[in-house]
């Protein structure tokens, strides 16, 4: 089953809060996003990026640039709940 992401909201230290059309909300920390993947380094380098997270039209990704992004499923399962 795809995710649908509900909502999106940018926090400090790269972290993004994610809320899930079923409930479920989670942090999601990109730091090691950031740290090993290539040109995901421009999140930690460009100021101001990282707050322009945006959600594609299908709400199952989400991103910064065309080359930067996450998909729902990864943030679904590797996010830490809020309960």
């Amino acid at each position: 089953m795809i995710q649908r992401i509900a909502h999106i909201e940018p926090l400090k230290e790269h972290c993004l809060s994610v809320l899930f059309d079923d409930g479920r909300h989670v942090i999601y920390d990109v730091e090691e996003d950031i740290q090993q993947l290539p040109g995901y380094s421009l999140l930690g380098q460009v100021t101001g990026l990282f707050r322009q997270v945006q959600l594609d039209q299908s709400r199952t990704c989400v991103y910064w640039t065309k080359d930067i992004d996450l998909p729902s499923h990864a943030i679904y399962e590797y996010g830490t709940p809020i309960i």
